[in-house]
Formats: structure tokens, C-alpha cells, sequence
């Protein structure tokens, strides 16, 4: 019997998906050649040709089409196999986490500390992005789990979600706004920190402005979040943010909430991953839920 080994059959699986010796080896913690040397021992066994090599890219040869399935299924089965032990000790590897930047200023440092407790012998590589930008990996499986929030454009087959984070207005306590409820002039008078442009929140915000064509207001979009949280302590705007993001600041009294009857929508939250990932990121999805519903004091609108 051919002495294939597993560790064969990922990084085959990893360079089929990604498409790229070099991404493979960072997905996989190892280096290119030993990329090369385990896809090379990999047809020594076989005696047929996986895959060619082109300028960089990779593609599979017919025969390398059908064995992929096979891989996958052998890799499954493994998953699975370990799985059933019902230790999770057992699963060591690699997390490719996603997350937007409200959860990485609310509840991800929960979130890791769980993780790391079910899982101790998983890495967690984190990317914190715009929500689009998350989907996009996610389909290029540049990740392996996304908490981010809707709408998607594409859907995955796995999503759990996560909670329903609605927003409020704040402002520093020093601009002296907050004792009244505030009208559109009220709050124009003021640059009104914003989501980056493209994101719902932002959209939601300009339809609404437009609304109000005889006052005009200068928006000031922002991919980050936590600055525009620093501006607004300053005094030198206002700001629509989910609650959850600026909670202590406005229990230690560097912001105020503000009485404006017009918010954007809650964003809906979700952990998004493939079904065909391994168990522990369908666990590492479940106990983002866990700790997003339980500890975090979300909307509950499942």
C-alpha cells in the first residue's frame, strides 16, 4: 500500500483551494519547498500528476480533479474520528478568525479567552476588516471564520448568528447637548462621524441627511472606528455608533447619548464559515454565539 501520509493530503486540499504554493505554506505554518516536497511525494506514490505549476498559479490536472474529492473525504473522516474522542485537546492547528471592528472593540477578548480554553492547542490568526472584505475572504477561503455583519451578498450553507447591536448618537459631555431632544439642525451643527463609506450604517445615514436638503452636514466616514470614538471624546464632532462599542465611555462619562429619534438600522451580526470546515471552527462558531448572546447584553431578535 502507497505510504500517503495526511499531512499529504492537507496541503494538497490547501494548495487546490488557495490556488498557491506560497498561500498554502502560511496557511499550513510550514515553508514553500515543503509545500513542493509533500505535493511531489504525494505523485511519487500515485505515479500520476496532481496538479501543474504556471507562472505562479496552480492548476489541477483532470486526475488531480477527481482525487480532490477523495482527499477531502479521507481528511473528513479524520475530523470526524477525532471529534468523536470528545476531547478537544486533541485538535491542534490553525484558526483563520475575521472579525469587523465593532467585535474587536466589544467582545472578542471573551471570545479568545473561551476559545482558547475549549481549544488550547489552536492558533487563532486574526484579521480585523470591513465586513465586505471579510465576506470576500471568506469565499476565497482566506478565511475559515467570519463575525461580521449583514446584509451579504453571497450566502454560505453554515451561519449562526450572533445578536442584533442597535446603535445610538453620542457626543462629549462638554458640547453640551445632551439634556435635550435634538433636531437634525441640532445635531448638523456638528461633523458627524461616520462608518467608512459603502457600509450600510453610512448609506443609512446620507438617505437620511438627504432628507434634510436645506441643511446641509459634513459627514466624516472613517474605516476606523475606535479614532472616530477618540474625535468624538475630544468634542470635535458627533457620532451614531453601535451601543456596544462606546458603552464604557459613556458609563465613565466621556460621552453622553444623545436624544435624536432617528438611528440606522441594528446591525445584525453572524458567524459565517463553510460546512465543509473542520469541526472545531463549527465549534469555534457556536461558542462565538455563546459568548455574543450570554455576556455581551445583545438585542435578542433570533
Amino acid at each position: 500500500m502507497a505510504q500517503i501520509t495526511l499531512k499529504q493530503l492537507e496541503t494538497f486540499v490547501q494548495v487546490a483551494d488557495l490556488g498557491s504554493f506560497r498561500r498554502a505554506a502560511e496557511r499550513l505554518n510550514t515553508t514553500q519547498p515543503n509545500v513542493s516536497a509533500r505535493i511531489a511525494g504525494l505523485e511519487a506514490q500515485l505515479q500520476r500528476k496532481l496538479m501543474e505549476r504556471d507562472a505562479g498559479s496552480v492548476r489541477l490536472t483532470p486526475f488531480g480533479e477527481n482525487m480532490l474529492g477523495k482527499a477531502r473525504q479521507v481528511l473528513a473522516s479524520m475530523d470526524d474520528f477525532v471529534a468523536g474522542a470528545g476531547n478537544d485537546v486533541l485538535f491542534d492547528g490553525v484558526l483563520r478568525l475575521g472579525v469587523t471592528e465593532m467585535v474587536a472593540h466589544s467582545w472578542l477578548v471573551p471570545y479568545l479567552s473561551a476559545l482558547k480554553d475549549k481549544f488550547p492547542n489552536i492558533d487563532v490568526d486574526l484579521t480585523v476588516d470591513l465586513s465586505a472584505n471579510l465576506s470576500e475572504a471568506l469565499f476565497n477561503r482566506g478565511l475559515d471564520l467570519a463575525l461580521q455583519s449583514g446584509p451579504f451578498g453571497r450566502t454560505t450553507v453554515q451561519a449562526l448568528p450572533l445578536g442584533s447591536f442597535p446603535y445610538i448618537w453620542v457626543a462629549s459631555p462638554a458640547l453640551g447637548i445632551g439634556q435635550k431632544v435634538l433636531s437634525w439642525p441640532d445635531l448638523a451643527a456638528f461633523s458627524i462621524l461616520t462608518h467608512a463609506r459603502g457600509t450600510l450604517p453610512f448609506d443609512q445615514i446620507s438617505d437620511h441627511m438627504a432628507g434634510f436638503a436645506d441643511v446641509p452636514a459634513r459627514l466624516v466616514p472613517s474605516t476606523n472606528m475606535a479614532a472616530g470614538i477618540q474625535m468624538t471624546i475630544e468634542g470635535l464632532g458627533v457620532a451614531c455608533l453601535p451601543e456596544i462599542m462606546v458603552r464604557q465611555e459613556v458609563a465613565d462619562g466621556k460621552l453622553e447619548a444623545l436624544r435624536y429619534l432617528w438611528c440606522p438600522d441594528a446591525l445584525r451580526f453572524s458567524a459565517r464559515f463553510e460546512e465543509t470546515a473542520p469541526h472545531f471552527v463549527h465549534e469555534a462558531a457556536s461558542l462565538a454565539a455563546q459568548v455574543s448572546w450570554s455576556d455581551v447584553g445583545v438585542t435578542d431578535e433570533r
